[in-house]
């Protein structure tokens, strides 16, 4: 199978995550897309604010009923500090005979000369690109230059949305309102467990989704 492999933090998952991997399917090809929440990040300092499984909860729930859309626990097993490539190598060994194709940001994409066995990498999988606000995706050429002419590129087409997993978690840190910015199943399940410093609003008059604003 055609497999899309979407790594992150996802502290918490939103919109802009499921909307690249949904693109993906279809623009690319893919059979299926797995997203792979990182244990710990080696090329970000700070730790995720949310436990691994309250992360991969939130996942499941917001790809729930999406046949297609699968939640991988495997970087949760690997040694740490953990790089990409590994996570790839122990993906390949699982499952073998499957065609990987990992997904980035473009962001992302101009670091990956500087990640973890880059050229090993691009050499196991194809890489499929949603362009970012203020984020042009490298010319190919420039790409095969950095990593190798093993480099299979494909630029993603659609919406440019600047939602990022930090702007959730400090708005929520505010009181104020992330409705419709990640799946109402993720949300819900923030505010059950008063996760990124919020006491449970569950139970609250004034649950996250909602303005702070009341009537007179």
């Amino acid at each position: 199978m055609r497999i899309g492999l979407l790594g992150g933090s996802f502290d918490p998952v939103h919109v802009g995550h499921l909307v690249m991997a949904e693109q993906a399917l279809w623009q690319a090809g893919l059979d299926e897309v797995w997203f792979l929440p990182t244990a710990a990040a080696p090329h970000k300092p700070e730790k995720a604010q949310a436990s691994f499984q309250a992360r991969l909860d939130m996942l499941q729930l917001a790809t729930a009923g999406h046949e297609r859309l699968k939640v991988d626990s495997i970087e949760h097993e690997l040694p740490t500090p953990n790089y990409t490539v590994n996570t790839l190598k122990a993906l390949d060994a699982k499952h073998p005979g499957n065609q990987w194709f990992f997904i980035l940001g473009g962001d992302m994409l101009i670091d990956l000369p500087r990640w973890r066995e880059p050229a090993k990498l691009v050499e196991m999988a194809g890489l499929v690109v949603m362009p970012r606000p203020g984020s042009d995706v490298p010319p190919l050429d420039e790409l095969k230059q950095k990593l190798g002419s093993q480099v299979r590129l494909l630029a993603l087409e659609g919406p440019l949305l600047e939602v990022s997993s930090r702007w959730l978690r400090s708005t929520l840190a505010a009181g104020g309102s992330i409705r419709y910015l990640l799946p109402r199943s993720a949300e819900k399940y923030i505010e059950e467990h008063g996760l990124y410093g919020l006491a449970n609003r569950a139970k609250s008059d004034n649950p996250i989704g909602q303005t702070g604003v009341k009537n007179a």
